[in-house]
């Protein structure tokens, strides 16, 4: 049986581009993502010869709505696109109070509402076919907003929860959903965002952070996150948020919140 083809959003640097390449190294056909319509062909021509699989391009802003609908497209209709790489993404430099409106909804455009709607073009068509993946990258920011990046870890968090949410909801479908935390990885995307790489300590090459992702890829974790090295304390965090699933049932406020008598 032939290996379902990629499609891969943010192809043209980083993360994007090394996801690239490992699927193409396991024989994977791809539909490479991105806004630089020559560096994507420049990175389509260098994996043919590398690896003699198929690759299309597809040059996209998934900011402008008539681009994301033309990527959306392809996700539906193309068959054989089994695995989805939401990659794409934006972060910004400055506290809350400094950024403008315009960049906050620029991000969350990107990071949040583009990716939900990439997951939501291709999943129906996953679910019918009882198989496929998607695979959404998150950040540890979305777990920590004393980083002070609070836009940006926002819309990790969402990231977060929409994949643990999807993943509950298609698993039974045959449908396997990942979201990968990296740290701070050695990308182009703090250049873009104003802030200057040499001044983040533990940055983890891109490379080893996507080999990594890929390890709990195929093990078919949930969520992946490669810098933490002891991972009971996922299984903690997760356990005592579980925990308080029946505590927050409840039909009466708690004690502590009740009016004076």
């Amino acid at each position: 049986m032939s290996l379902p083809t990629v499609l891969i959003t943010g192809a043209s640097s980083g993360i994007g581009t090394v996801y690239a390449e490992r699927f193409a190294r396991r024989g994977h056909d791809l539909v490479l993502v991105a806004r630089d319509k020559g560096r994507l062909n420049a990175l389509a021509e260098r994996l043919r010869d590398a690896t003699g699989v198929a690759i299309d391009t597809l040059p996209a802003d998934l900011t402008q709505r008539s681009d994301l609908a033309i990527v959306e497209s392809r996700l539906r209709d193309d068959a054989r696109i089994g695995i989805l790489v939401n990659n794409a993404g934006i972060a910004q430099s400055g506290g809350f109070t400094e950024q403008s409106a315009d960049s906050i909804e620029q991000l969350l455009t990107l990071n949040t509402i583009a990716l939900t709607r990439l997951a939501a073009a291709v999943a129906p068509r996953l679910a019918n076919a009882g198989e496929g993946a998607i695979i959404n990258i998150g950040s540890v920011v979305g777990l920590a907003p004393e980083f002070g990046m609070s836009v940006y870890g926002a819309s990790k968090a969402f990231v977060l929860f929409l994949s643990q949410g999807l993943s509950l909801e298609l698993t039974p479908k045959g449908v396997y959903v990942q979201a990968v935390l990296p740290a701070a990885t050695r990308t182009e995307i703090w250049e873009r965002a104003g802030i200057d790489i040499n001044t983040l300590t533990d940055v983890m090459d891109v490379g080893e952070l996507v080999d990594a992702a890929l390890v709990g890829f195929d093990r078919r974790e949930t969520v992946t996150i490669p810098p933490l090295h002891v991972a009971e304390r996922w299984d903690t965090l997760d356990a005592s948020r579980q925990g308080l699933l029946s505590d927050i049932r409840q039909a009466q406020a708690a004690e502590r919140y009740r009016p004076a008598q």
